[in-house]
Order: C-alpha cells, then sequence, then structure tokens
C-alpha cells in the first residue's frame, strides 16, 4: 500500500517515537499474541513521512539514518537504488 518493503516499514514503526502517540498500536490476537498496526492517523503520518525523502539519496540517506535505529539494516537499505 506505501510502495516500500515490510522491513523498512517494520524499522521505522518499531521505534514508538518515530510516529505521534496513537497512531501505533498493539493489536492482540490471543491470550500472549499481539501485532503491531497502524491507526488510520499512522498510515498518513507514514505516507506523509516517506514522500520527501526520496527525492534525492542524500535525502534519502538522511532519513534512514534519523528514522532506523539499527545501523546494518539501515546500510542495506542505503544500498538499494532509489525508486
Amino acid at each position: 500500500m506505501l510502495g516500500e518493503g515490510v522491513a523498512l516499514l517494520e524499522a521505522i514503526v518499531s521505534n514508538h517515537d518515530n510516529l505521534t502517540y496513537g497512531a501505533i498500536i498493539s493489536v492482540y490476537t490471543g491470550p500472549d499474541e499481539a501485532i503491531t498496526a497502524l491507526t488510520d492517523r499512522g498510515v498518513e503520518e507514514l505516507t506523509d513521512m516517506l514522500s520527501e525523502p526520496r527525492l534525492t539519496t542524500k535525502t534519502w540517506h538522511q532519513f534512514l539514518d534519523d528514522f532506523v535505529d539499527d545501523p546494518e539494516l539501515a546500510a542495506r537499505f542505503k544500498a538499494r537504488a532509489l525508486r
């Protein structure tokens, strides 16, 4: 839906500071199991967040440095060509 890989979206959403309070929720699928989900507002925020950084390689790399906590994962995303 957002045109991004699941790994990148998970990396961004895994840090609850990346989106505003209430944009990320836990949905319980069983007594001891839950999945992370986004509210409609969270999807809008994430869409807005991803729209500008892909304009240049420099802005994309800065975005990854700012929003992906795992340096190895950020490096993997940086190695991919911009769309």
